[in-house]
């Protein structure tokens, strides 16, 4: 058995932070869940396989970084590794910009959130495989 894939989910949402753990811990992934890109950054170190980052934080009016601004982060430190940036906005001009930044998936906050992902998850790593 290969060694099981280490993901990253960063959200400051808990339940959406607890609904991806929940799911793909019983797919056989790993996860860690942060509420912040902040707190993300600081545990590179720990070599995630896959990065699922929010787009929008916010934390209880201090300034933190947006998903942008994490994203230009991660791949400074770590270029290889996929990102899939989740948003609730469908804004078209984010989307074009993350595209150009090569986000590796954009997945928007809807009820079909948890089944997106998994789609996206396994043709990611399909694909590196």
């Amino acid at each position: 058995m290969s060694v099981q894939k280490l993901i990253f989910i960063v959200d400051d949402d808990p339940f959406i932070n607890m609904l991806v753990v929940k799911r793909f811990t019983s797919e056989g992934y790993r996860l860690e869940a942060f509420a912040y890109g902040e707190d993300c950054l600081k545990a590179l170190d720990h070599s995630p396989d896959l990065i699922i980052l929010d787009y929008f934080f916010v934390n209880g009016g201090k300034e933190v970084m947006n998903g942008m601004e994490v994203f230009d982060r991660i791949k400074e430190v770590m270029p290889d590794v996929p990102v899939i940036m989740l948003s609730g906005q469908e804004r078209g001009e984010i989307v074009l910009e993350l595209a150009r930044k090569g986000i590796d998936d954009y997945i928007i906050k809807d009820n079909n959130l948890i089944d997106n992902l998994h789609v996206a998850i396994k043709e990611l790593f399909d694909k590196s495989n």
